[in-house]
């Protein structure tokens, strides 16, 4: 596998040999003193150049990065629409294990080419188009302390949607049952839990993408209680798991309402967990 700084050596002298590359940013993981560093964090990197299309023409140029493993252009997609903002994408596996995820990006957009993201640092600038950034910082990322009516909304949306897992169980639909318990309910939870370490460490803290850094914060009870909500691979499972997540949610939600000085309508909390409680027993 190809070093760190064989990499970072590749990035910027392609650019370096290629007129139509004015500057060259990375953002991302990379950037982030604080981020767990190990070989599967990507080089997130942005190109800034005269004109992309010239590039999409041909896009052989981005063989001299090596043999590819696979790759996606999101631009190039259907199923997944792209955003339609003028850059061009190439996010690419290897076969060495490295992954590159090279954004092209008009010149016309050099003063925001990292999209206002703090977690970003300039590579290289040619042609000094690139305004000057502060030093960077994973902020943008950090917990948001939410409002009163944040909260009713995140607990709102747990407790309706538990009535869905609860009728597409009881209908035998275990596809339905299992997508809106790990989709939304356990999402939900997660939510509530990062609000939770946010509030106890300042706000000042990134439980990362997808809640990825959230067991960092959780004692090893609070983890394995959540872990024990994942398995769906059948029909008693998930009225196991369902259980399990309301008695979590409703404990963290009084907590966090009681530290907080917010309502929560426990309530209604209970009349869901009765609810499912009582269906749950039949079957």
């Amino acid at each position: 596998m190809r070093t760190e700084k064989e990499m970072f050596q590749l990035i910027t002298e392609t650019a370096k040999n290629d007129d139509r590359v004015l500057a060259v940013g990375l953002n991302g993981s990379r950037t982030n003193n604080k981020a767990p560093k190990d070989m599967f964090q990507d080089y997130d990197i942005v190109y800034v150049v005269e004109s992309v299309e010239a590039f999409v023409k041909n896009p052989s140029w981005i063989d001299q990065f090596g043999s590819r493993l696979i790759m996606q252009t999101p631009e190039d997609m259907v199923l997944f629409p792209p955003t339609g903002n003028g850059r061009f994408t190439y996010l690419m596996l290897f076969d060495d294990g490295n992954r590159i995820d090279l954004t092209l990006c008009p010149k016309e957009q050099a003063d925001n080419w990292n999209e206002g993201d703090h977690l970003a640092e300039i590579l290289l600038d040619k042609e000094q188009v690139l305004p000057r950034l502060t030093v960077a910082t994973d902020q943008d990322y950090w917990v948001k302390r939410p409002s009163q009516a944040e909260f009713l909304d995140c607990c709102n949306e747990f407790w309706w949607v538990s009535t869905y897992v609860v009728k597409g169980l009881c209908r035998n639909e275990l596809f339905y049952a299992a997508d809106h318990l790990n989709e939304i309910c356990q999402k939900e939870l997660l939510r509530l839990l990062s609000w939770q370490v946010g509030s106890e460490h300042g706000y000042q803290i990134s439980v990362g993408k997808n809640y990825k850094y959230l067991p960092n914060y959780l004692m090893k009870e609070e983890y394995e209680a959540i872990l024990a909500t994942m398995n769906s691979s059948s029909i008693s499972s998930i009225w196991s798991a369902l259980i399990s997540l309301q008695k979590q949610f409703d404990h963290y939600a009084q907590q966090f309402a009681q530290k907080n000085r917010f309502d929560y309508d426990q309530k209604t909390a209970v009349k869901v967990m009765n609810y499912t409680t009582d269906f749950s027993s039949s079957y």
